[in-house]
């Protein structure tokens, strides 16, 4: 049907339309918004008649060829007529690099093996993923001369952001720069400044290979070692937690714990002579677990570790004696370091080789058994209230499961047209009952008193609100000492982040990987992170690929191939006293 050419008027405007008699008034008033910007529920134009409906057919209303209608309306609130988006849409194809790796879901970088260099590579890698690190390299300026340890003119130029210049005079700029550089993209990345940082830095990794070919492979948990006391060194910041601001070490804020120890004389006779015990403290930046023909469990060597044999000299036995050194935990750090002691020296092969046995490390770690009485009295109570916690959200999911379940049943049995036979028989009894009781003369109706019904929706808020409730409660049993200290944990529950992996028989040979758990995607309006999928991603030098969290159990040991060396933990989140997840 040939359409009608008419005219609209609007506010004192004209508006030419093509009116087109096969379709309903609905069609109309939405040519109109594209013209006028008014809503078409907002809409009022009149015909023969009165005002013109969405159903209304068109071909009805006899229009004529350069008829008048007129139309009465305003625009919603705030949508004076079509906008043009404040943002333009950017496809992949048209992004520089560094806007493609910042994208959601977006790859994250490799780094390039430049000789012997995973050991290296993996360690970068899972210490990528602190993000508080990565903030605060971003603030870091190395001192000027005078102040620092390089008066170097290429030693300046870092001050100004020139990467790989000034960088290479300074381990700590280099590290900001590389990952800066390896932010911008997602192909394998050559981390040669930040190498020769290193080298001139500690010269042990310089060693060149016996074969007289290139670079030794190195340990890859002696350059996490060495990396972190650089930067407990040179990175610092300002602690607004204290109640006097003062500098203090990124590390010691978050990546450093602390030990109360007790050393006592294993000889009765120390004792008898009145040697009293030596108590002392001591910072750690990782736990050692050390690994016996006895250890199954990463709880097993950590205990074992808490726990070690000394021989030093005795003055009331005026003789050298065995001692015990006992640790305990005064302080966990937010981010928690733990090494499986896999390799020692063998004298026999003149290298460092490596114990295969298997030892099994979990997703989330309790380490509340290894602290001070003083810490487990802070620790415990917020342990448990976020373990019961999780219980009810873990029950609420289950039914609204089990509900869902029932639903679609329902739904689906009645499209089927299938009977429950139970419900039918009970309804079949209650007939027959009630034809009993009118027979008998008795009146069928009893008085009751009223019943109210929920409805799941009213179900749902109400669970939501114990639960947030709850999570209330939670926050207000942080001991208040742990919740000044933002570097601290605050629960003596730790989730598994990061793993450096090594595969082969011996330290000075094999091949390191890593591998670091996917980080929800990231709102660039709230800067806030959704929920993980539990995924990984594997770093294996410039090759990246996304595994399950079943591959990390695969991990423990028992042979040559790939076994945990250096596990990352990171402080499970608590929410705040508004009941909100951090």
């Amino acid at each position: 049907m040939a359409t009608i050419p008419v005219i609209v008027k609007h506010q004192g405007k004209k508006y030419n339309i093509d009116l087109d008699p096969s379709t309903t008034g609905e069609v109309l008033k939405f040519q109109l918004y594209s013209l006028t910007g008014v809503e078409p529920d907002r809409q009022k134009i009149l015909v023969k008649g009165g005002q013109l409906k969405d159903d209304t057919d068109l071909s009805k209303l006899g229009a004529k060829p350069g008829q008048t209608f007129m139309m009465m309306g305003t625009p919603g609130d705030g949508t004076a007529g079509l906008v043009r988006p404040t943002e333009v849409t950017k496809f992949v194809e048209d992004m520089t690099e560094a806007e493609a790796a910042q994208q959601v879901g977006a790859t994250p970088a490799g780094l390039q093996n430049l000789g012997n260099t995973c050991y290296l590579n993996s360690t970068l890698q899972t210490l990528r993923s602190v993000p508080e690190l990565q903030d605060q390299l971003a603030k870091y300026t190395p001192a000027p001369p005078g102040q620092g340890t390089s008066g170097n003119t290429l030693g300046d130029l870092s001050m100004f952001g020139l990467s790989g210049l000034g960088s290479s005079m300074d381990l700590t700029a280099s590290l900001r720069d590389l990952y800066k550089q390896m932010s911008e993209t997602q192909e394998g990345f050559p981390p040669l400044v930040f190498l020769n940082a290193l080298r001139a830095a500690f010269p042990q990794f310089a060693e060149k290979a016996k074969s007289g070919n290139g670079y030794a492979q190195q340990d890859a948990e002696e350059a996490w070692s060495q990396i972190v006391a650089q930067l407990r060194q040179k990175l610092k910041m300002n602690d607004t937690s204290a109640s006097e601001p003062k500098e203090i070490s990124f590390i010691d804020k978050y990546l450093a714990g602390a030990f109360q120890s007790t050393t006592e004389c294993d000889e009765p006779a120390a004792k008898e002579g009145g040697e009293e015990p030596i108590k002392g403290e001591d910072i750690f930046l990782k736990l050692d677990c050390h690994i016996s023909g006895a250890t199954n469990h990463l709880r097993d060597g950590i205990m074992a570790a808490l726990e070690e044999k000394i021989e030093k000299q005795s003055e009331v036995l005026g003789r050298d004696a065995v001692y015990t050194k006992k640790s305990r935990i005064s302080r966990l750090p937010k981010y928690l370091t733990v090494h499986f002691v896999r390799f020692f020296w063998k004298r026999e092969a003149q290298k460092k080789a490596k114990i295969m046995r298997k030892v099994t490390f979990p997703h989330e770690l309790d380490v509340v058994e290894f602290c001070t009485d003083e810490l487990k009295k802070m620790l415990i109570p917020v342990r448990d209230k976020v373990r019961e916690v999780r219980k009810d959200e873990e029950d609420i999911e289950r039914a609204r499961k089990r509900q869902k379940r029932i639903h679609d049943k329902a739904v689906a049995d009645e499209a089927a047209g299938i009977v429950d036979s139970v419900s039918e028989s009970v309804k079949k009894d209650e007939k027959k009952e009630a034809d009993k009781k009118k027979k008998e003369g008795k009146s069928e109706d009893t008085e009751m008193e009223d019943i109210v019904f929920k409805t799941d929706a009213e179900i749902d808020a109400e669970r939501a609100a114990a639960i947030l409730e709850a999570k209330k409660e939670l926050h207000a049993l942080i001991n208040p000492s742990l919740l000044e200290d933002e570097g601290a944990n605050k629960s003596g529950l730790y989730e598994l982040r990061g793993i450096v992996t090594h595969q082969g028989a011996s330290a000075d040979s094999g091949h390191y990987t890593s591998y670091v758990k996917k980080q929800g995607p990231l709102d660039p309006k709230t800067g806030k992170r959704g929920e993980e999928d539990g995924k990984w991603w594997w770093f294996n030098d410039d090759k990246v690929s996304e595994v399950d969290a079943e591959k990390i159990d695969t991990l423990s040991g028992g042979g040559e191939s790939h076994s945990a060396l250096i596990l990352l933990y990171r402080a499970i989140p608590l929410p705040t006293a508004e009941g909100k997840n951090e």
